[in-house]
């Protein structure tokens, strides 16, 4: 409010041979009302729909110059409008300037307080990261003359349209297209950009990245690889860059690891603005999470997922944490990133094994909620083994389709979400018995679904050639199908310290047909059968 978005937008307007829309305007001549009634009489939800509603009108219309309420941002339904739909200019006011251009305006409802200058900074402080977010262009407007503002927006609105043709032109001449998809989850919805070349295209990321500040967090194997690549860019942008680069491997999934990041994030002075960026697999993006969670009570993340598994599933849901010796991620928090950006080239130089592990979360997909794609993939392991680029977009498309779905449903693992852990509660007892980094969590998981599948027919909820074809699709993408001989006790040891759990009882997911779930406790006889039968072969 008070930034001159009316009085910048009718020059605009008029220079671009435009119409011009004031989208509070437009609300107050659709009721009949003030928006300072609308207020006091509906409230400010009420204020907010009828808000969200116009946007989503006018964003659809040709031709115009918009210019929305300073909290249209709040929706998230209408920040995606605005930034799919438009070129989005945000005008940005010092507070002393603003106070002084609205302090006698008594048509601002959420100005009308004993504090003006502290409800400003409130409001800013909510607002100026979405407003970054989804901007392609920032204008300050301290200066006085308003005809100048208008030529600046004009010339690097001219810039702006030329790098988008270049950029249509690369893509055309390479076909390259990314897959979009959105974890809608309110407030907290954010975009999964998935497609060869994500990496390269700095625009999809620095318009992530709110503050003047950003610390990528990656690890030795990948930093050598593609850190430039994404360090780069944004310097270019004028942002400050800390790289942080932790060791490689599971085994470092641990509190050392953590703070690490944080000392290195309090000796580089990085605020609340500060953008995480996690680059690498599972490992490096649940601890990277866990870090912005945390990290003065939670700043801003995005995921960079460089690896199968996580490209597929990790990196999408807000799970983050670190492993305990006594159980794995036992230690963490729910929080969401502001992006997903998967880049499916990334995949090319992923070591056989890993791959391997990634399509273990593949076939999970497909085991638990969708019978059709589990039968694509049976159909297509072999292009998925070989890296067939279409196949393997479609599996990661796919699988983080199933999985946003899910998580859009239960955030927090109410219920539901916790079906997303079939092959899990064997697979992270065999991660923990063998020791972090023995084997890899999709090596684990994988044979943790040939055991599920196996306990899931011998309670009579799925038949023998069901387990044959998990079994089977498991060892055709080169993941263990015999589980290692812990020794039973030890099995319900480990198994016991699972965050499914209820009142000491052991939770399993289960299939109930293949494509569906069933979340169980077992008789303990057949459970003993599962494990002799499994870690036998």
């Amino acid at each position: 409010m008070g930034s001159g978005k009316t009085t910048i937008g009718r020059l605009l307007a008029r220079r671009l041979n435009k119409r011009f829309v004031d989208s509070d305007h437009a609300i107050e001549a659709r009721t009949g009302a003030t928006i300072p009634w609308i207020f006091e009489i509906e409230g400010e939800a009420s204020f907010r729909r009828r808000e969200a509603d116009m946007i989503r009108e006018l964003t659809g219309q040709r031709g115009i110059v918009l210019a929305t309420g300073g909290g249209a941002v709040l929706d998230a339904a209408s920040r995606a409008h605005l930034a799919e739909r438009g070129t989005v200019i945000y005008l940005r006011a010092g507070i002393g300037s603003i106070l002084q251009r609205t302090s006698h305006d008594k048509n601002r409802p959420l100005l009308q307080t004993a504090d003006p200058r502290k409800k400003l900074e409130e409001l800013l402080a909510q607002r100026e990261p979405l407003y970054r977010e989804i901007a392609d262009l920032v204008i300050d407007t301290g200066r006085p003359n308003v005809q100048s503002m208008v030529q600046t927006i004009l010339d690097q609105l001219d810039a702006l349209e030329a790098g988008r043709a270049r950029r249509a032109r690369a893509a055309s001449m390479n076909q390259t297209a990314y897959t979009n998809l959105n974890v809608e989850l309110g407030e907290r919805s954010y975009p999964i950009a998935i497609g060869p070349g994500v990496i390269q295209d700095a625009s999809l990321l620095a318009r992530h990245v709110g503050g003047h500040k950003a610390a990528i967090v990656t690890n030795t194997t990948v930093a050598p690889l593609y850190l430039d690549q994404v360090a780069a860019p944004l310097r270019a942008a004028g942002r400050d860059v800390v790289e942080i680069v932790l060791p490689d491997g599971e085994e470092h999934k641990h509190w050392g690891s953590l703070m690490q990041v944080f000392d290195a994030l309090l000796a580089n002075k990085c605020d609340r603005k500060t953008t995480l960026i996690a680059l690498g697999g599972g490992v490096i993006g649940d601890l990277t999470g866990f870090a912005a969670a945390s990290y003065m009570r939670g700043v801003p993340f995005v995921q960079i997922p460089t690896t199968l598994l996580a490209q597929v599933d990790s990196s999408v849901g807000g799970k983050t944490g670190i492993n305990h010796p006594l159980g794995k991620n036992m230690i963490g928090a729910f929080y969401q990133p502001r992006a997903v950006l998967a880049d499916t080239s990334t995949l090319s130089t992923l070591p056989d094994r890993e791959l391997s592990a990634g399509l273990a979360e593949v076939i999970k997909h497909g085991a638990i909620l969708d019978a059709a794609f589990f039968d694509w993939i049976e159909a297509n392991i072999g292009k998925l083994m070989a890296r067939d680029p279409q196949a393997l977009s479609h599996a990661i498309a796919r699988s983080c389709e199933i999985k946003a779905d899910v998580v859009r449903k239960d955030e927090r693992e109410g219920g539901l979400r916790a079906v997303l852990n079939f092959g899990h509660t064997f697979g992270h007892a065999i991660e923990a018995g063998l020791g972090y980094g023995a084997w890899l969590h999709g090596e684990a998981v994988g044979c943790g679904m040939v055991m599920a599948a196996d306990l899931s027919h011998r309670l009579g909820q799925i038949d023998a050639a069901a387990v044959e074809r998990v079994r089977a699709l498991v060892k055709a993408a080169g993941l263990p199908t015999v589980a290692p001989d812990l020794g039973l006790e030890r099995w319900i040891e480990l198994m016991e310290v699972d965050k499914k759990n209820e009142g000491g009882a052991i939770k399993f997911i289960l299939l109930k047909p293949l494509g569906s779930p069933r979340i169980a406790s077992v008789p303990q006889d057949l459970l003993t059968a599962t494990l002799e039968a499994c870690t036998k072969g």
